[in-house]
């Protein structure tokens, strides 16, 4: 306990030494983080306030696109700050804080993602069972699933990193806290905890990666006997989803799916699934949804309504 609390605050070292790179990603983030607050929002509250929020694939985007504005704001706002301050510290508290949070949002995203996929599975390979199977009981259960699912994900995730033993150095070699890097700092061998944060994080997402494949392989091997039509259709319905598993998979797998070390790339890897993502995925779920750009001007007609009336 002696040798933990000599450490009371860590040093993040951020994205670059350099002030000038700084100063660029600073208004350049700010601008991503901008558009994530609109864009999600948007997505949210257009769905919550439509008759979208009846289906299920609408339903589980709403709160795909809450879950993406959290996770990002444990991370973002802080990374804003910090690339116009002179020294970028971060209390062992606040350290620990932002480790949960972060991992708990992006553990719900993850399940939900695999959620979404089903729901893509049962509308394509038993289209005619579809209400029946994805009922709004249901859809509530496996978003409560999820939830569940993130917590344990980012409570085994803390302890890996709470009561380790942190004497110094006390620095960072991150924009934000994460368990590899403090870890690294940990003055005790870690290599066995570096073993669990393989099988926690590296193994639940590259499980949950397989049974989302297994789900695309099936709808592929389904829709191969429809009509050029309607294949077309079942695939576009998939197409966007495909695209946000990518983008957040993808880093994923390169920071957790290895021996427990860091490497420069990290930081630019994590950008993907931190801010990128939950940037872009408003973009690829509303772009080629007619129903989503629909809904999102019917909001906007009725803020000006309500605008003119006052």
């Amino acid at each position: 306990m002696e040798n933990r609390n000599n450490i009371t605050e860590f040093i993040l070292l951020g994205l670059s030494q350099k002030k000038e790179i700084e100063i660029l990603c600073f208004f350049l983030f700010l601008l991503c983080y901008i558009a994530i607050l609109i864009g999600n929002l948007l997505v949210t509250i257009s769905i919550a306030s439509s008759q979208l929020m009846k289906q299920p694939m609408y339903f589980f985007l709403s709160h795909l696109s809450l879950a993406d504005l959290c996770h990002t704001s444990t991370v973002t706002p802080r990374l804003i700050a910090d690339l116009l301050a002179a020294k970028k510290t971060i209390s062992h508290n606040g350290c620990m804080t932002q480790l949960i949070t972060m991992h708990l949002f992006g553990g719900i995203e993850v399940f939900i993602l695999t959620g979404m996929a089903y729901d893509r599975y049962v509308a394509v390979c038993k289209p005619l069972h579809y209400t029946l199977i994805m009922t709004r009981q249901k859809c509530g259960v496996m978003i409560a699933a999820s939830c569940t699912g993130g917590f344990l994900h980012s409570f085994g995730q803390s302890l890996l990193a709470i009561f380790l033993p942190y004497c110094g150095p006390n620095e960072i070699d991150h924009y934000f806290c994460d368990v590899y890097p403090l870890l690294k700092l940990a003055c005790m061998d870690t290599t066995r905890l570096g073993l669990l944060v393989i099988a926690n994080s590296g193994l639940m997402g590259l499980v949950t990666f397989v049974v989302l494949l297994i789900s695309y392989a099936v709808i592929l091997y389904t829709v191969r006997s429809h009509s050029v039509e309607n294949r077309r259709k079942a695939l576009s319905t998939c197409s966007s989803h495909i695209t946000a598993v990518v983008l957040f998979f993808a880093p994923l797998f390169f920071i957790y799916i290895r021996p427990a070390t860091t490497l420069p790339e990290d930081k630019v890897f994590t950008l993907f699934y931190t801010i990128i993502a939950p940037m872009l995925n408003p973009l690829i779920y509303t772009l080629r949804k007619v129903e989503m750009k629909n809904a999102i001007k019917k909001l906007w007609c009725h803020i000006a309504v309500r605008k003119e009336m006052n």
